[in-house]
């Protein structure tokens, strides 16, 4: 199962990218979605699993250190900003911040299968929709850097195999329920900010916001119905 999901986040990655070069004006739909869907998938999956298996009574509080603590790393070490003056210097330092963030994507899933086969299938829907975002970016910050479409094409490899290694590597490891829920609350916090912190306004930048906002709302609409079924 793992390994089909890991093929899967590959080919996501690279089909995002590869959309990014050929439909641009159509972008905003596709991050509009997967706004929706990150947001989703941290409210009504990983947060209620986070509160049940952790022993812990201040879950929302770690949800609010993941959320800073993603905000800080994007900020001052990923380099990850949306200042257009800055894009000449993201380049493949933001294309290998993105490929970091791809790796954690994919310990995410393999973290969400040792809770349940049903969060694991929630969480994989929002990584692999989030990863197509990821090959999105990932080819945009090498093209506005100056950037030859063979290079985006080797940056977007590097970032198609980043959540295959990730979730490899939770077959290793193996942690407890209580250390689960609060890792749960953490990729809650970083959820978060990456569907309204990142996701959102990529989606309607330079864009008209109707539409975007219809796929946001739609994204955390088929997150709900697919956990609800998936309880059924």
């Amino acid at each position: 199962m793992l390994i089909i999901i890991s093929i899967a986040a590959f080919v996501c990655t690279l089909l995002g990218g590869i959309f990014a070069l050929k439909f641009k004006d159509k972008l905003h739909l596709i991050l509009g979605f997967s706004a929706g869907a990150v947001i989703g998938v941290a409210f009504f999956d990983l947060l209620p699993e986070a509160i049940e298996l952790s022993a812990n009574s201040h879950v929302t509080t770690i949800v609010a250190i993941g959320f800073v603590v993603y905000m800080i790393l994007d900020r001052f070490v990923l380099l990850h900003s949306h200042n257009d003056d800055h894009e000449n210097h993201r380049g493949a330092i933001g294309a290998s911040s993105l490929s970091i963030h791809s790796f954690f994507d994919g310990i995410g899933i393999g973290l969400a299968f040792q809770v349940s086969t049903s969060v694991g299938l929630i969480a994989t829907i929002a990584v692999l929709t989030h990863d197509f975002s990821d090959g999105i970016n990932t080819v945009n910050m090498i093209l506005k850097s100056g950037g030859q479409k063979k290079t985006a094409f080797k940056w977007l490899a590097v970032d198609a195999l980043a959540p295959v290694v990730g979730v490899i590597s939770t077959l290793f490891f193996h942690v407890s329920e209580s250390t689960l829920g609060i890792l749960l609350a953490l990729f809650t916090g970083f959820f978060l900010y990456i569907g309204a912190s990142d996701l959102l306004p990529e989606s309607h930048h330079n864009h008209p916001t109707i539409w975007t906002t219809v796929l946001t709302i739609m994204g955390m609409t088929v997150i709900y119905l697919a956990i609800s079924f998936a309880q059924i």
